[in-house]
């Protein structure tokens, strides 16, 4: 029965709406009330049933009425439970706080809810495991627990026992006084918020409470008017310190001894706490503190010294809410010199961590001055006065901090050298050289081939620099130049490059960089010999050509001259090969140009350039589309073309045509459809992997047959010479080549009939060669699924994924643009069966595997792994699971019942070797000449291995 509640629960919890579709949530809640009643049933399945209630309570107490029935039903089970089942005693008590939090009893006051409060006050006030051996403090800090849940979910809950909390918390000299001290500031704060709300309310209210002797009626007025205009959840979020005019304030004069003895002593008592707990206790009184003018933050000044100095991040920051509530009230001009410093220290320090440094980094960015200049409520990144250039050179940024930190420290000096005029002389003239040179210096990095991370965090530093200069002409122009010639040395930036540009023209609105940058690019672009262009350069300078064509202000002479080199018949022309995407990105740069205002001026070079691509151009839906453009080009005006080609123009949030077009813009919808590759809402098909083993059947008659003619060497040595002198050719062994079926997903009838789609793969990681584009001829609804075969080239022959994404045509000849679902290529996938010599039989294999394992298996090799992993199976269930998944890759005969060997070749040239040795538990002995690749076999392994299991063989 005990097994049958635990697959219950995990069931439950992996899926409650699963779950209560075989059942109702009623019908649960009663076998859970049941069970736990049962005193045959043991307590760990106990605290087990308890665990939907603690997660799911408003699941399965959907109202009010069946919450209070639960929480009585649980609280009858806590009284029937013996003392000394203390843990399941504690995980009743919060299984209970969630129903009646999660029901809303705690704020209808329910009976349930009173007896449960009550009870809680009760263990938190039975000290009698202090003499003992402590068995019961357990209870106590979850009775503390309960009550801080109780009083978070409704503020005000226990303020009338103010007293009686601060005596416990003074009377605890366990561990617990901690719980008792947050309890106490919890509901110390709420209390105070309270009274604020109440007009009337003052020092005699406040003197009142904390002394415990506050009249019913008070109270009663208390409840039922603050709590009912308000939501008691809303009061938590309330209290954020900000600027001091938005903090409620209670009147009460200079006397508020009673408050300030209560104060004191939580703060005399915050040393004993953690660092977490002290931070959370430091927040409430600061809250306290400032909705009580009568109390001087001088309260805080003996725990400064303490805080100025502390290591701990959490303290770091309550130091810098007080100093943002109570600035120069609190901290003198010395103290905030002194935190800047600090700051400055921890923001670079070796031995802290990157998040660490970067929240010390952030601080500096919103630091709360003595002296606001210009304070607001934004949130708007300042520096404070006291953060001099020469403080803040500390912080000067290098190529070797990670992304985040160098991008941080970047940011901050950016804004210190912001007043730095062009000419200007002096140390901040030199700080803003010195981040120029630093981003020089990241374009170097860049240029010789950084990584991605590398590129990326250039490209951002780039754009802060601009924000930042961008009226520092000087740097702005030679920033322009060199990112010119980083892009002609690797066009594939083209991306990054652009979107800069994007950026900049976006974010900065009076600057003209970006336009001047565009059309720097367009000269250097036009200025490259069509010779020595490769078609992948061409393809990128076509997409940078295109962006730089939608600029109006910017001549595009240089760019029909480009494309009429570039299309121009020779041999050696990179579009002699009539590449479709080539293609494309030629009409793409030309179709800008017929809507660009200079259009008039570019009439004939241009429509020389369609006709080339009409008449020569090697892909025919290319050379349609140029024959297109050419006859609108040469017989509509300039504003009718303009009509035809452009999709409408938003006027009032709609898009309208252009009346005076006449009749021609009756068939423009149909022309700029044509014109256009649309884009699917969502994926029309999808690429499934056909689990067809062509080189397993082969590999298995080889192992079979024992009595070949083998022509192998005789010693290990002399086979594994002769088995890699094969990988001296190049390209030997070194791709994977997978089967996928291309299959329909449910969707539009329109996509029924595809035709001539063209596959591309785009990688997520650097693990695969890039993978060339696959064409498919056609896919039609309810005839067999095309095959697609993806040859990758691995680099490491780790897991990775596949973005795929498809350009296709439909019956009724429109172009369409759809994103395949994502293409998983597992561990298994890469394994390919063993690439002997040619006449190596069984015997050979045999002993190129003996050589690879002895070899593996010396210590003196550096990438050399070996593992073991044991598992429970039973030998039928073992032989199936090396003929389901083995077979290809058996080096033994499959009847040899005391071991199996086992020979995975990863391409290029990784080898991962398994002995397979039957018994209680089986073993798998793992060897492999590339230790990275134990984490991923090791997953697979527990994988077959548990599924396996589960077959019940």
């Amino acid at each position: 029965m005990e097994e049958n509640w635990a697959e219950r629960i995990s069931a439950f919890s992996h899926s409650p709406s699963r779950f209560l579709s075989g059942t109702t949530a009623e019908a649960f809640l009663a076998e859970l009330l049941r069970e736990l009643r049962d005193d045959r049933a043991s307590y760990c399945v106990k605290v087990l049933l308890l665990s939907p209630l603690c997660e799911h309570p408003t699941l399965l107490c959907p109202s009010d009425s069946v919450g209070e029935e639960t929480a009585l039903e649980l609280m009858s089970v806590l009284d029937q439970c013996p003392p000394k089942f203390v843990q399941f005693r504690c995980h009743l008590l919060l299984a209970l706080t969630a129903v009646l939090v999660c029901t809303s009893c705690v704020s209808l006051r329910s009976r349930a809810f009173q007896d449960f409060l009550d009870l809680l006050l009760q263990m938190a006030q039975d000290t009698g495991d202090l003499q003992g051996d402590g068995a019961l403090r357990s209870l106590r800090a979850t009775a503390c627990d309960c009550l801080r849940e109780l009083e978070a979910c409704s503020p005000g809950l226990l303020s009338q026992r103010l007293e009686l909390l601060g005596g416990l918390r003074q009377r605890e000299t366990s561990r617990l006084h901690q719980a008792y001290a947050g309890l106490h500031a919890l509901v110390l704060r709420n209390a105070v918020y309270r009274l604020t709300q109440d007009a009337g309310a003052g020092a005699e209210h406040l003197k009142a409470l904390l002394g415990g002797h506050t009249s019913v009626a008070w109270e009663a007025e208390l409840d039922s008017g603050l709590m009912s205009d308000k939501d008691p959840s809303a009061i938590l979020s309330y209290l954020v310190l900000g600027p001091m005019g938005t903090v409620p304030t209670l009147q009460t004069g200079p006397d508020c001894k009673e408050l300030r003895s209560v104060l004191s002593s939580l703060l005399e008592e915050s040393y004993l706490l953690t660092p977490l707990c002290q931070a959370a206790l430091l927040h409430r009184l600061t809250e306290v503190v400032a909705m009580v003018p009568g109390v001087p933050p001088a309260v805080f000044r003996a725990q400064l010294l303490r805080l100025l100095g502390t290591s701990e991040v959490c303290l770091l920051h309550s130091t810098l809410l007080l100093k943002c509530a109570f600035t120069d009230s609190l901290f003198s001009a010395e103290d905030e010199a002194f935190i800047l410093q600090r700051l400055v220290v921890l923001s670079q320090h070796p031995l802290l961590s990157a998040p660490e440094k970067l929240f010390y980094t952030d601080c500096l960015l919103h630091f709360p001055e003595n002296r606001p200049i210009g304070c607001g409520g934004d949130g708007d990144e300042s520096l404070p006065v006291l953060l001099t250039p020469r403080l803040a050179s500390a912080l000067a940024p290098t190529v070797f901090n990670d992304s985040a930190t160098g991008l941080a420290r970047f940011n901050l000096l950016s804004l210190v050298y912001l007043e730095e005029a062009e000419e200007g002389e002096g140390e901040e003239s030199r700080g803003l050289a010195y981040l120029y040179q630093h981003l020089a210096a990241l374009l170097r990095v860049v240029a010789n081939g950084g990584n991605r991370q590398v590129v990326v965090t250039f490209f951002r530093a780039a754009f802060l620099f601009l924000s930042y200069f961008c009226h520092v002409e000087r740097y702005c122009r030679s920033l322009t130049e060199e990112l010119c010639e980083l892009y002609l040395r690797h066009t594939h930036l083209a991306p990054h490059v652009i979107n800069l540009a994007d950026q900049v023209q976006d974010k900065l609105a009076e600057s003209d960089w970006a336009v001047g940058f565009l059309r720097a690019l367009q000269g250097v672009i036009a200025e490259a010999p069509p010779a020595r262009l490769t078609l992948r350069d061409l393809s990128w300078h076509l997409k940078t050509l295109a962006r730089v064509a939608e600029e109006g202000e910017i001549p595009q002479h240089s760019t029909v001259r480009f494309l009429s080199s570039v299309t121009a018949p020779s041999p050696s022309s990179p579009c002699a090969g009539g590449d479709w995407r080539l293609g494309n990105g030629l009409l793409g740069v030309c179709r800008r140009l017929l809507v660009h205002p200079s259009l008039d001026s570019l009439l004939i070079p241009l429509a020389d350039v369609l006709q080339h691509l009409t008449r020569r151009y090697g892909d025919t839906d290319i050379r349609d589309h140029a024959r297109l453009y050419y006859t609108l080009l040469t017989t509509l005006s300039r504003e009718k073309l303009a009509g035809v080609l452009a999709r409408g123009s938003a006027e009032g949030g709609r898009q309208v045509k252009k009346r005076s077009l006449s009749c021609i813009m009756a068939e423009s919808e149909g022309l700029a459809s044509a014109l256009t590759i649309h884009q699917t809402e969502k994926s029309i098909f999808r690429l499934i992997e056909a689990r067809s083993e062509p080189q397993g059947e082969t590999q298995t008659d080889e192992v079979s047959d024992l009595n070949l003619n083998e022509t192998f060497p005789a010693e290990a040595n002399a086979a594994l010479e002769e088995y890699r002198a094969q990988f001296d050719v190049p390209g030997f062994a070194s791709e994977v080549t997978l089967n996928y079926q291309l299959t329909h997903l449910d969707g539009d009838s329109r996509f029924d009939q595809l035709f001539s789609i063209r596959l591309h793969f785009s990688l997520t990681d650097d693990h695969y060669e890039e993978l060339g584009d696959v064409s498919v001829p056609r896919l039609l609804r309810g005839r067999p699924s095309p095959e697609v075969r993806l040859r990758l080239k691995p680099r490491r022959p780790y897991p990775t994924t596949l973005h795929a994404s498809a350009v296709f045509t439909t019956q009724d000849g429109l172009s369409w643009f759809t994103v395949l679902p994502h293409v998983h290529v597992a561990f298994r996938q890469a394994f390919a069966p063993l690439p002997a010599p040619p006449g190596w039989g069984l015997g050979g294999r045999l002993g190129l595997f003996q050589g690879l394992w002895d070899e593996m298996s010396a210590e003196e090799q550096d990438d050399c792994a070996t593992s073991l992993l044991c598992c429970q199976l039973k030998e039928v269930a073992l032989t199936a699971l090396v003929e389901k998944h083995f077979l290809p890759y058996l080096m033994s005969d499959l009847t040899d019942e005391e071991e199996f060997k086992v020979l995975f070749f990863l391409p290029p040239r990784s080898h991962v070797l398994l002995k397979i040795r039957p018994g209680d538990p089986v073993h798998f002995s793992v060897a492999t000449d590339n230790w990275q690749l134990l984490r991923h076999l090791n997953s697979y392994l527990l994988t077959i291995t548990s599924s396996q299991e589960h077959t019940g063989l």
